[in-house]
């Protein structure tokens, strides 16, 4: 029997069927945009984006088949038969029994939490992301994370550093459990580096849950990557088919939240989906009121056509299989010129690891934003810093580190080739060999919630906050 040997080469799983152009600028004409938008790379124009590494949310390249369901999108009100195609296919992988579609997925979160949040509750989670937590503590609850301690060591190696920590939930449930209305798990774990959750700790998380009559909820939005992580780190998966890995880990779950603008491969879209029909049908009045009604929740026929392709598209394993080795690829490219990233590279994203390269600039002096500025200035590639500026308010306003300074690298999917790769490895590269040169930042303006969006910093005369 022959045995195929893998080639080393890592080719796209597609043809180029149209392009955009991608406009060069210079470092001086970065140096000033950059000063003009205050450093936040929020505020730069996409066309003096050269690597646009911001986000992999709705930024993907659709495929042919679903520009060909946009053209099939029939926009009714109300009972499209764009929405039952759409619904099928979320049941499909996600058999919850109400699904409500909605814009994007904070407004899931947001629906979710106006229906059962609160003053002086608490929502658990391995990791909430931004809007998640933002979402959570405009109700007035409490956003609790609860990553597993080795999550939140960048350099160690851990196949599942995205796991909830199951003995601090159960602690959790013990001692305030009539203040939780639901625990939720982030797949993949974005603030924590893009890391995977195991089935196993899934499986545990569901069981302590059950034991204090608790709904389990999915922050889905990466859930292909997640299962494709599992299929090929977790013993007993190896076989299965990434879509019913799909199907078990919704089977532990008595709702979810997605955004479809990320594993879902649409650009705008998102739903949320639960059993319990009393919670769903709050859920459904409060949709109306700000996304539309259920049928369409704030979308187009033809996104719903367009989200209900990709469903099927991006539990493809041949795709998967690409889009996770091209991540690492960049990863391992990053490791071995010695530049500290999050270890092992999990799905979307690699994240380098802010704090351990500009060791000298205080982590109230937001040495992400610093790092992250500096990608843009170098080589015209944006990135988003996931730390101190994003995380470093509590629910009253007051600052303090975030656990980890991390910018992540997120990769749109199916948008930029390997020589697109190439070149961010050599922008990073640049950038952390003059990384002590660097300079903390300051804030000069922001908003009370959210704030990563719209603040505008300056440089610091030093590297520690509010230094002279």
């Amino acid at each position: 029997m022959i045995v195929e040997q893998p080639f080393q080469t890592i080719i796209e799983p597609f043809k180029i069927h149209s392009v955009e152009p991608i406009r060069v600028t210079t470092s001086e004409h970065r140096r000033a945009a950059l000063r003009a938008v205050g450093y936040n790379l929020f505020g730069l124009r996409a066309e003096d984006v050269i690597i646009d590494l911001l986000t992999d949310s709705g930024t993907g390249a659709m495929s042919a088949e679903q520009w060909a369901g946009i053209q099939r999108g029939n926009e009714a009100y109300a009972g499209s038969p764009s929405y039952f195609r759409f619904l099928d296919a979320v049941q499909e992988l996600f058999p919850f029994e109400h699904v409500l579609p909605v814009h994007q997925g904070r407004a899931a979160e947001r629906v979710l939490f106006m229906a059962v949040g609160g003053k002086g509750l608490v929502v658990p989670n391995n990791t909430h992301f931004d809007t998640t937590r933002a979402n959570v503590e405009y109700t007035g609850a409490e956003a609790l994370d609860l990553p597993i301690a080795e999550g939140l060591q960048p350099s160690l190696r851990h196949p599942f550093k995205g796991n909830m920590d199951v003995a601090a939930l159960a602690s959790l449930l013990e001692e305030r459990g009539a203040d939780v209305p639901l625990v939720m798990v982030t797949i993949t774990n974005n603030s924590g580096g893009g890391q995977p959750v195991s089935m196993e700790n899934l499986r545990a998380v569901r069981a302590v849950c059950d034991r204090f009559n608790k709904p389990l909820f999915l922050d889905a939005c990466r859930f292909a990557e997640n299962a494709w992580l599992i299929k090929t780190r977790e013993a007993g998966y190896e076989e299965m088919p990434v879509a019913d890995i799909v199907r078990e880990m919704a089977s532990l779950a008595h709702g979810m939240t997605m955004s479809a603008k990320k594993d879902p491969l649409g650009n705008i879209g998102g739903w949320l989906a639960l059993n319990d029909g009393t919670l769903a049908e709050r859920c459904r009045n409060l949709e109306i009121l700000t996304e539309g009604y259920p049928t369409y929740g704030g979308l187009a026929g033809r996104d719903l056509e367009a989200i209900a392709q990709g469903l099927s598209e991006c539990v493809d394993e041949d795709y998967l299989r690409y889009r996770i080795r091209s991540i690492a690829y960049l990863g391992e490219a990053l490791e071995a010129a010695g530049v500290p990233v999050v270890v092992p590279f999990g799905g979307h994203a690699v994240f380098l690891d802010a704090r351990g390269l500009l060791a000298h600039i205080d982590p109230l002096a937001y040495p992400g934003q610093v790092l992250s500025c500096a990608l843009y200035e170098e080589g015209g590639v944006r990135s988003c810093e996931i730390g101190t500026v994003m995380f470093g308010r509590d629910a009253n306003g007051r600052e303090r580190p975030a656990p980890m300074d991390l910018v992540r690298l997120a990769i749109p999917r199916r948008t930029y080739t390997q020589s697109h790769i190439d070149y961010v490895i050599e922008v990073v590269t640049r950038v952390a060999a003059r990384a002590t040169s660097l300079r903390g930042f300051e804030i000069t303006s922001q908003p009370a919630q959210l704030r990563h969006f719209t603040a505008r910093f300056a440089p610091l005369a030093s590297n520690v906050a509010g230094g002279d």
